[in-house]
């Protein structure tokens, strides 16, 4: 198993409900677990509004400090790096998937040693329901942060509306990227809502944490 996990994908992908998870999953077998909110992007659904949550876990949230916290600027501190390089800690990352949000991954490489990187993708959003929207925004993103991401993962859902045929339809495209690419599909999520059923892609059950107020 890698030491770092870096999530990425476009505004509505769902990657920070995605990365948070992974972190609890990652509590479940290691004692040190920390996930950094690096996105300067989205002023919605960020890791920092979790973060009782997840220190009542046991995990480290690196965000910004203080009154810093809430602030929509490119704050990446020491911390992160710190992170990164500390054997002791599995490590999580929350990215922006836009253009100017994955820049932070770029700046970021030196410490991005052992580390497995995920394209998080819901079918269900304008810029990524066909294989070749898919396709552009990986190659778009790929080629400013100049990083290969190792993985796919399919996190197709319309929130609270989301259905296994919503899931499956997202299955099937995404399947259909990841034979262009040449990148293999590491997960299918799955809300905690729904009840289980069969998927071509090893299943990771998720819970929801962000919610919608605006």
């Amino acid at each position: 198993m890698a030491k770092n996990f870096v999530f990425v994908g476009l505004f509505g992908s769902g990657k920070t409900e995605v990365a948070i998870n992974y972190a609890l999953m990652l509590k479940n077998e290691h004692e040190n677990v920390a996930i950094a909110d690096v996105d300067i992007i989205s002023p919605y659904f960020r890791t920092r509004d979790a973060i009782d949550e997840l220190e009542a876990e046991g995990i480290k949230v690196v965000t910004p400090p203080g009154a810093l916290k809430h602030a929509d600027l490119p704050i990446v501190t020491g911390a992160v790096a710190g992170y990164l390089n500390n054997p002791q800690y599995k490590t999580v990352l929350d990215v922006g998937g836009e253009e100017n949000g994955i820049v932070v991954v770029g700046y970021l490489k030196p410490h991005l040693k052992d580390t497995e990187i995920y394209m998080v993708v819901n079918t269900r959003r304008p810029f990524t329901s066909t294989v070749d929207g898919i396709v552009k925004t990986y190659k778009q993103l790929t080629e400013v942060a100049k990083i290969k991401i190792d993985y796919l993962i399919n996190n197709s859902n319309l929130s609270s509306e989301t259905t296994k045929e919503v899931i499956l339809e997202g299955e099937r495209i995404l399947k259909e990227a990841s034979q262009v690419l040449e990148v293999p599909v590491k997960y299918t999520v799955i809300p905690d809502f729904l009840e289980d059923f069969e998927t071509e892609f090893p299943k990771f059950r998720l819970k929801r944490f962000m919610k919608m107020d605006f």
